[in-house]
C-alpha cells in the first residue's frame, strides 16, 4: 500500500506541505483498473495526520493545477473521492491542505459499502471482506498470506450511544459493545468508537446497527 508523506511548513527549511497528484493518481488508479469483484467496496484517498489529537474538521484537500483549483471535501475520517484527471496528471498538479495540520500522509483506503437500513447479513460482510482482500493481494503481494477475520464498524466520535447487535436465526440477540480504536490499522488516532464483528462461527447471523457507520473496514489476519 503506497503512502505519500508530507511535512508541515514548520518542520524545517526543506519541508513541503503538499504531495504530488501524479504519485497519488498512480496509487489510486490501481483500484480503478482492478478487474476482480469490487461491487461491495468503496475507494477513497485519505488524509492521515501522523500525530494524535489533530482535528480534520473543516479541512479541505485542494488540487492545484496551472489553470484552476478543485476543492476536495474531506469526510470526518479525512477521506475524499479522488478525481482521476489526465490533465492534472500530465502537469503533475499538487495536493494541498486548506490549513496546516503538521505532519500528514495521504493513503488509498478501501472499505465496505454501508447499508441504508443498517442491516448486514454475515455472508454479505464476509463477501465484502473477501473482495477487499482480493484487491489487497492484487496490489501488494505481501498480503497473500492473510485471511479475512472480520470487519470493524467505525462511528463518529460524537455519535452518542452506539447500538449494534448480532441477530441470530433462532431469534437470539447479542449486543456488540463498542470500544475506542483506530479507523485503519496503524492510525495514530485511536479515539473512534468501533465495533468489531468476527466471522468465526457466525453462521447465518445479521449485524444490525442503529447508528450509521462512518466506515466498515475489512480486517485481515
Amino acid at each position: 500500500m503506497l503512502t505519500l508523506s508530507a511535512l508541515g511548513a514548520g518542520a524545517g527549511a526543506h519541508a513541503a506541505d503538499w504531495v504530488s497528484y501524479r504519485d497519488a493518481y498512480r496509487a489510486m488508479v490501481v483500484f480503478e483498473k482492478y478487474g476482480g469483484p469490487k461491487h461491495g467496496l468503496q475507494h477513497h484517498l485519505q488524509v492521515v495526520p501522523l500525530d494524535k489529537g489533530v482535528a480534520l474538521e473543516g479541512v479541505q484537500l485542494t488540487l492545484a493545477g496551472k489553470a484552476n483549483q478543485v476543492n476536495l471535501a474531506l469526510d470526518p475520517l479525512g477521506r475524499t473521492a479522488f478525481p482521476l484527471l489526465k490533465a492534472a496528471y500530465d502537469e503533475n498538479a499538487a495536493l494541498y491542505l486548506s490549513r496546516k495540520i503538521g505532519a500528514f500522509s495521504v493513503r488509498p483506503r478501501v472499505s465496505l459499502l454501508p447499508q441504508a437500513d443498517g442491516v448486514y447479513d454475515a455472508a454479505q460482510l464476509r463477501a465484502g471482506c473477501e473482495q477487499a482482500l482480493g484487491f489487497a493481494r492484487h496490489a501488494d503481494a505481501s498480503q497473500r498470506a492473510l485471511q479475512c477475520g472480520g470487519v470493524r464498524f467505525v462511528f463518529a466520535q460524537r455519535a452518542g450511544e452506539i447500538a449494534v447487535r448480532l441477530h441470530r436465526p433462532d431469534g437470539a440477540d447479542q449486543v456488540l459493545a463498542p470500544v475506542n480504536g483506530p479507523v485503519f490499522q496503524g492510525d495514530a488516532d485511536e479515539g473512534f468508537p468501533t465495533v468489531v464483528y468476527r466471522f468465526a462461527g457466525a453462521g447465518r447471523a445479521q449485524v444490525i446497527s442503529a447508528n450509521v457507520p462512518l466506515a466498515i473496514v475489512p480486517l485481515f489476519e
